[in-house]
């Protein structure tokens, strides 16, 4: 195993140093795993179900363990990373009522009678990304376990100290060795040789969509089971009609959340050019109002950028000349830190920052016409992930919402996610869903099974 120094975002220094996967440690894993499966796909719904409770418990348990961890690792904010360990423990919670659950069919048919299973798949490899290591890590974990199959996790080099943690509580909340399994690695190393592993049933990968296209050309020659949660760059939409005050100060949450580090990010903002003027009189107040600081501070609403080297690619997307109307502050000194940036030009659509996902607290406000001018704006991008719509005509946020080439979106609120609905992306923002009711048919396979009754 090589290391890898994890980094306090907030303060530049070392907070500890991690091992990595190798290829051969990756098949060694992967055997484990596989052994694993035979055991736990044949424990009975009822108990299996019992030891995700008592892993959802486990998890509550260490809630504030977990918390500061990923504010040392992450450099998120206390109150958001206490969420995201909440999350993780209800998502654990709410898959834990699906074994009883999951029953096939009976299907009407001459000569016999035809009924159905849902057959997990055997192991799943969770590649996770650094912006929410926590969330998307349960995300896939939680469904893929309740189907009977057997998961490893591989956390982003960058931030692997919650995922750690979380591998020892499930031992210690009773899962049997190699049913999960947390393995730190390069992604070009062991997050490849997951890819490639024919002992790998199915691939769940949340990160760029550039990596995302090429994890899927790898899993085309096995036909091997994918989930993609990948890259946005998600509209805004306030309407002339709409409560402007409200729109205005629920805006810098739905982009500046996580400093932006966020597919879901709604980077665009699109106005209806009569309140344009308006709604940037109030949006102002409401982005230098937002709390950047210390995310050990119960009451800081943004953190640091997860690298220098992030805060340099972010950076560039603002360089000198840029059409800034307004920013937020940030501190000086040690850490990634990066003010909420707000850009508005004439000349937007030239802007690399419409165009790109900057994953960063950069946002370009746009004025629009009409509702077939902000359908045009929403929709030119590659990206299809999530958006709001803000508007007092129920009509035309359903409209809109219908015409909105996205996966996810809300009318009349910043937020579009949760845990149980589905949730994925359109065009290059994703493939498959993931969340919801009916999650754990991403992890089986559909046996059908015919039973003559008739010579």
């Amino acid at each position: 195993m090589s290391g890898f120094e994890v980094v306090d975002p907030a303060t530049g220094q070392v907070v500890e140093r991690v091992a990595l996967a190798s290829a051969g440690e990756t098949d060694a894993a992967v055997e484990r795993a596989g052994r694993a499966f035979a055991a736990w796909r044949s424990v009975a719904p009822g108990d299996r179900a019992r030891l995700l409770r008592a892993f959802a418990a486990a998890i509550d348990a260490h809630a504030e363990e977990l918390a500061a961890l990923e504010v040392r690792n992450a450099g998120h904010p206390l109150g958001q990373a206490r969420w995201e360990a909440g999350n993780l423990r209800d998502v654990l919670e709410y898959y834990a009522g699906a074994p009883e659950r999951a029953g096939g069919r009976q299907i009407p048919v001459a000569g016999g009678l035809d009924v159905t299973f849902a057959e997990p798949l055997g192991v799943v490899g969770v590649i996770v990304p650094w912006n929410f290591p926590m969330p998307i890590m349960g995300w896939g974990l939680a469904p893929a376990l309740a189907a009977g199959n057997t998961v490893i996790v591989k956390p982003a080099e960058l931030t692997p100290l919650t995922a750690l943690r979380v591998g020892e509580l499930a031992l210690e909340a009773g899962l049997p060795e190699g049913v999960v399994q947390v393995l730190p690695g390069a992604g070009p190393v062991a997050g490849r040789r997951l890819v490639d592993h024919p002992g790998v049933a199915k691939i769940v990968f949340t990160g760029s969509t550039r990596v995302g296209k090429e994890i899927m050309a790898a899993c085309a020659p096995g036909v091997k089971r994918l989930t993609l949660e990948l890259g946005g760059k998600s509209s805004n939409i306030v309407f002339a009609d709409a409560d402007l005050e409200r729109a205005a100060a629920t805006a810098p949450y739905a982009v500046f959340d996580n400093a932006g580090q966020d597919c879901c990010a709604r980077s665009r903002i699109l106005v209806q050019r009569p309140v344009y003027d308006r709604f940037l009189e109030l949006l102002e107040p409401a982005v230098r109002g937002l709390r950047v600081g210390d995310p050990g501070d119960a009451g800081t609403e943004m953190g640091p950028l997860i690298s220098a080297a992030h805060r340099e690619k972010v950076a560039s997307y603002v360089p000198d000349g840029a059409p800034v109307a307004f920013r937020g502050s940030a501190p000086e000194g040690p850490g990634f830190w990066f003010p909420p940036t707000v850009l508005a030009t004439p000349d937007f659509a030239t802007l690399p920052a419409w165009n790109d996902e900057v994953f960063g607290p950069v946002v370009t406000v746009a004025p629009f016409e009409d509702e077939d001018d902000a359908v045009r704006l929403a929709n030119d991008t590659v990206y299809g992930l999530s958006g709001s719509i803000w508007t007092r005509d129920l009509g035309r946020g359903l409209r809109m919402a219908r015409a909105v080439e996205a996966g996810n979106l809300s009318v009349n609120s910043h937020s579009s996610v949760r845990y149980w609905t589905p949730f994925g992306g359109f065009k290059q923002s994703g493939l498959g869903r993931e969340l919801g009711p009916d999650a754990l048919d991403a992890f089986t396979d559909v046996k059908n099974v015919f039973i003559a009754t008739e010579e």
